[in-house]
C-alpha cells in the first residue's frame, strides 16, 4: 500500500464522522500523490503526512450566554490550530447551526494550503460555534461574542493565532470580539482580529477581498485560455458578502453575473446584476436576516426559482460562492450538458469529490480549486496584520494591487507547478502543490517540535 493511501486509511480511522474532513484530505492526497512518491524516504522517516493531517491544536469549550427574556442559552466554541509551520495561526471564525468539530477541522486543513498559496507568513485555522447570530438582537449577539470571547483569549494573540471573520461572523461580531479581547488583555492588541472596522484598524477593501480576488484569479484563467471576461455570462451561487465581491468585480471587468442562490432557490436576472442599485439591495438581503433571495426578485422583476441551484442555466462561467458540497455529481452533469468551459469554485470545497473528478475529467473544461480561487479574503486579512504591525493605512488602491498581483501569482505558480509534473493545466494538482511542498519544507526543516 502506498504512503499516500496508509494516510488516508489512517485519517478516515482515526476522526470517524467526519466526511467533510474525509473528503478534503482524499482530494488533497489524490493530487499530491506525484510529490510524495518522489519524496516518500523522506516524508515517510520524519512522518510528514501523519503530522500534515492532523491539527496542532484542538481547544474545544462552552460558550454559556444570557437571551434577552433572561434565560441562559450554552453554544459549543471551538479553534482548531491546524498548522504553523510558516507563521501564526490564522483562519476565519463561523457562526453557524452547522459548525462541528469536523466541519472545522475540514476547514482548518484547507485552510493551511490557502495561506501557504497566499506566500505570506501565516499558518492554518479555523473556529466558530453552532450558535446562529439569525434573528437574534444586537444585544444578544453582543453577549454570546463577549462570552465566546472569554474562552478564546486563552489561545490566540498577534503572533500566535489570528482570527477573521467566516459564515455569520461579519464587521459586527468582530468588533463585539475585538471589544471583549482588549478588555480582558488590558491591551490594544489590534492585530490579534482581522476584518475589523476602518475606525480601529481594519484595511479596505477587507470586505470585498475574497470577491475581488476570485475574479482576479478567474482573469488569469482567461488570460491563459487566450480569452477575455468581456461579455462573459456567469451563474454565481449564493447572496452574501463573497457572491457581493465576485459580482461587482465581474461587472467592473466586463463580464455580467445573471444568478444569485439562497436556501429557498436562486433567481436569474437576464439584464446582470451590474448596478450599484443591485449591489446595495445584496447587503440590504443580507442584514435583513430573512435568508431569502426571492426577495431579490421581487424587487427587480426576474425570475425565481423555488428548491432548485442554478446550474442548469446557459451560462458563460460557473462560480459556487455559496457552501461546501453544494455541486454533487447530478449538479455537475447539468453544468456539462451546457457546454459551460470555465468551473471556478470559490466557496470552501463547494464540489464533492465525486462531482470534482468528473467536472476534471471533461477535456474541453477548466476547474479551479476554491483554496486558491479564494484565497484573497485571508491575503487581505495578512495584509492588515502588517498594515497593524506598522501602524499605517494603505489605500484601497495599494490593497487592491497587492490582492491582484499576488492573486496572479498565485495562478501561475499553480498552472506552472502542474506542468513541471507532467499535468498539464491541472490547476487543482498545482494548487496543492504548491500549498503542501512549502508548509511541508518548512515542517522539515524545523524537526519534530510540531
Amino acid at each position: 500500500m502506498s504512503y499516500v493511501d496508509e494516510i488516508y486509511e489512517r485519517v478516515v480511522a482515526q476522526n470517524p464522522g467526519e466526511p467533510e474532513f474525509h473528503q478534503a484530505v482524499k482530494e488533497v492526497l489524490d493530487s499530491l500523490r506525484l510529490v510524495i512518491d518522489a519524496n516518500e524516504d523522506k516524508y515517510r522517516k520524519a512522518g510528514i503526512l501523519e503530522r500534515f493531517t492532523e491539527p496542532e491544536r484542538i481547544v474545544s469549550f462552552r460558550v454559556p450566554w444570557v437571551d434577552d427574556n433572561g434565560k441562559v442559552q450554552v453554544n459549543k466554541g471551538y479553534r482548531v490550530q491546524f498548522n504553523s509551520a510558516i507563521g501564526p495561526y490564522k483562519g476565519g471564525l463561523r457562526f453557524h447551526p452547522s459548525v462541528n468539530q469536523g466541519i472545522l477541522k475540514f476547514l482548518g486543513f484547507e485552510q493551511t494550503f490557502k495561506d501557504s498559496l497566499t506566500t505570506l507568513p501565516i499558518g492554518g485555522a479555523k473556529g466558530g460555534s453552532d450558535f446562529d447570530p439569525n434573528g437574534k438582537s444586537d444585544r444578544e449577539v453582543m453577549r454570546f461574542c463577549q462570552a465566546f470571547m472569554t474562552e478564546l483569549y486563552r489561545h490566540i494573540g498577534p503572533d500566535v493565532d489570528v482570527p477573521a471573520g467566516d459564515l455569520g461572523v461579519g464587521g459586527r461580531e468582530i468588533g463585539y470580539l475585538f471589544g471583549q479581547y482588549r478588555k480582558l488583555r488590558g491591551a490594544y492588541e489590534n492585530g490579534v482580529l482581522t476584518g475589523k472596522a476602518r475606525s480601529f484598524g481594519g484595511s479596505l477593501i477587507r470586505p470585498e477581498a475574497t470577491g475581488f480576488g476570485a475574479v482576479y484569479y478567474l482573469e488569469s484563467v482567461m488570460k491563459h485560455e487566450h480569452d477575455t471576461l468581456e461579455g462573459k455570462t456567469v451563474a454565481v451561487a449564493g447572496f452574501g458578502n463573497v457572491a457581493w465581491g465576485v459580482v461587482q468585480k465581474l461587472s467592473e471587468l466586463g463580464a455580467k453575473p445573471v444568478t444569485l442562490s439562497g436556501p429557498d432557490g436562486y433567481i436569474y436576472d437576464p439584464d446582470g446584476i451590474t448596478t450599484k442599485e443591485k449591489f446595495d439591495f445584496m447587503l440590504e438581503m443580507r442584514a435583513s436576516g430573512r435568508n431569502k433571495v426571492q426577495d431579490y426578485a421581487d424587487k427587480f422583476g426576474c425570475k425565481f426559482v423555488a428548491g432548485d441551484k442554478p446550474w442548469g442555466e446557459k451560462v458563460d462561467i460557473i462560480m459556487p460562492c455559496a457552501t461546501q458540497n453544494d455541486v454533487d455529481l447530478t449538479q455537475a452533469k447539468r453544468i456539462v450538458a451546457n457546454n459551460i468551459k470555465y468551473y471556478i469554485e470559490v466557496a470552501n470545497m463547494p464540489t464533492t469529490n465525486e462531482a470534482l473528478r468528473f467536472l476534471m475529467d471533461q477535456k474541453n473544461m477548466v476547474v479551479a480549486p476554491s483554496k486558491a480561487v479564494n484565497a484573497g479574503g485571508v491575503l487581505v486579512s495578512a495584509l492588515e496584520m502588517s498594515q497593524n504591525s506598522e501602524r499605517i493605512s494603505w489605500t484601497a488602491k495599494e490593497v487592491d494591487d497587492k490582492l491582484h498581483q499576488i492573486m496572479t501569482e498565485i495562478h501561475d505558480g499553480s498552472a506552472e507547478c502542474a506542468e513541471k509534473y507532467g499535468l498539464g493545466y491541472n490547476l487543482v494538482a498545482g494548487a496543492n502543490m504548491v500549498g503542501f511542498q512549502k508548509v511541508a519544507d518548512a515542517m522539515m526543516a524545523q524537526g519534530i517540535a510540531w
